[in-house]
């Protein structure tokens, strides 16, 4: 391989690294929001069930919600 052929070669495989490392990082970033999504979710699942058993222990006492 020639020294031109080279140098083409190192460049390109620099340039598809740096792609890698700037994806990696948006990956990383998607990942803690949708974490951060998650626990949020958590919170809002556990009021509901706190609402929901409730509302049906309300209706099984007799009385409407």
């Amino acid at each position: 391989m020639d020294d031109d052929a080279l140098d083409d070669l190192v460049r390109r495989l620099t340039a598809l690294i740096v792609k890698i490392e700037e994806r990696e990082s948006q990956m990383v970033a998607m990942l803690e929001e949708l974490r951060d999504f998650n626990r949020q979710q958590l919170v809002i699942n556990t009021r509901l069930e706190t609402l929901m058993t409730e509302v049906f222990r309300q209706r099984l006492n007799g009385h409407e919600a």
